[in-house]
């Protein structure tokens, strides 16, 4: 079993001046279901190399049992530190994707041609195709067989509007995760903030927030099974 997570190459939030990138639970969490139900895991992202960690991720209240484990992963870290270019993977190299979140994602992975290409590919070859958090954000210009929407009429989740107003960063994302989902023709479903809550539509696999990462990858083993 081979996994790909493709994370952002994207280390600016807005004009604010601060930093974001990928959120580190949401790589963690998943990285560990993966590995520990014996997959082999290829991270990428668009520039290669070192993908910024969004640094309030690293702060100790979203600490887990998981992100310290990444953390202490000798191994795990040095992957992190060489990711390989988007632009040099195939879909025919691996079971499934998953696209852990963080803001990043909504500047670069949304706007990525080879992203888009990938995850066309990988649905194509009805293969798995994942996303968390902010992460929904990258299907926004991928299309269906038809060249609809992918989106279009299939039941996702994302991080929602409340949850973004919440971390007040309503007025510095490019674009709202869940709003875009509903112009894409999506019936976006959402739980409470903060909890996790995903859902899958046939090979579509959406998590809400950082809380729902475990639970993600959890359906993506399980969609491996089936």
């Amino acid at each position: 079993m081979k996994i790909l997570m493709v994370l952002t190459s994207h280390d600016t939030l807005g004009d604010t001046g601060e930093k974001t990138g990928f959120w580190l639970e949401e790589l963690a969490a998943p990285y560990y279901v993966f590995k520990d139900a014996g997959a082999e895991i290829t991270l990428a992202s668009p520039a290669g190399g070192q993908p910024p960690l969004d640094p309030k991720s690293a702060d100790e209240g979203f600490q887990t049992d998981a992100t310290r484990r990444f953390d202490a992963d000798a191994d795990a870290t040095a992957q992190l530190a060489s990711t390989v270019k988007l632009a040099s993977v195939s879909q025919a190299d691996f079971d499934a994707v998953f696209y852990p979140g963080g803001h990043g994602p909504l500047w670069d992975l949304a706007n990525d041609a080879d992203s888009v290409a990938l995850i066309e590919a990988f649905y194509a070859a009805a293969k798995p195709v994942s996303f968390v958090c902010h992460a929904p954000a990258v299907l926004r210009d991928v299309k269906d067989a038809e060249g609809a929407p992918l989106v279009k009429g299939k039941t996702v989740t994302g991080f929602s509007n409340s949850e973004e107003a919440a971390v007040q960063l309503t007025d510095i994302v490019p674009f709202l995760v869940e709003d875009m989902l509903k112009e894409k023709g999506a019936e976006y479903s959402h739980g409470d903030d903060w909890g996790a809550h995903v859902v899958q539509d046939g090979l579509l696999i959406t998590g809400q927030n950082p809380a729902s990462s475990d639970a993600t990858a959890q359906k993506v083993l399980a969609a491996l099974k089936s």
